[in-house]
């Protein structure tokens, strides 16, 4: 009776009913599910199958009535292959299941490096973006050499100017009776002004 008001009261869960089925491991199943799908996928399968059903036949037809366990129309043969339909589908099922989930898995992981590998290019793009844009400010190699061939250039006009202004000196020193030089910084025009004067004394 206290049992009965006990299963009637609503505060309290009701004890599960039933049989309880054994419970066995997903994994360890799953696993030996493929092992049997990649067996019956094979060519040595077939051909050992091949082999047993054509014993079958043979033995059950040529041999003694007395000895024949499965005669004409095979029932049991057929029975026995329709067994192993029944329970090669679901396994192959099993073990495509399996193989989808696997699948999935390296799909996913996939794409995460995939998106990892988008990100870390999409920063190395920025980052040697700002480094031109930097760099940009920065005498660059090709600019310092331009600059160096440059004055390099001018320099050297500078030395032909002065060999030609040390060359005229010389000249008009010999071209004086006293053999006196005027300084090396006497500019272009004033030179020109005394080998005219000098010309219009000698005339």
């Amino acid at each position: 009776m206290a049992e009965q008001r006990r299963a009637e009261r609503l505060d309290q869960p009701r004890e599960p009913r039933g049989v309880k089925l054994p419970r066995f491991d997903p994994e360890a199943f799953g696993r030996w599910s493929e092992g049997i799908a990649r067996g019956m996928g094979t060519a040595n399968f077939i051909v050992y199958m091949t082999v047993v059903i054509a014993a079958w036949f043979a033995w059950n037809t040529l041999a003694p009535a007395n000895l024949r366990f499965d005669p004409y129309t095979f029932t049991f043969l057929t029975l026995v292959l329709s067994l192993q339909a029944s329970y090669a589908a679901p396994l192959i099922l099993l073990a495509q299941n399996r193989q989808a989930d696997r699948d999935r898995v390296a799909l996913e992981e996939d794409r995460r490096r995939a998106t990892m590998q988008k990100a870390d290019t999409e920063y190395l793009a920025r980052e040697i973006a700002a480094l031109r844009i930097a760099m940009g400010e920065v005498a660059t190699r090709d600019f310092l050499r331009s600059e160096l061939a440059r004055l390099a250039e001018e320099l050297d006009e500078a030395a032909q100017r002065r060999q030609k202004l040390e060359r005229r000196q010389q000249e008009r020193a010999a071209q004086r009776p006293g053999g006196g030089e005027p300084p090396l910084d006497e500019p272009r025009d004033d030179l020109d002004g005394d080998f005219a004067r000098d010309g219009r004394s000698e005339g």
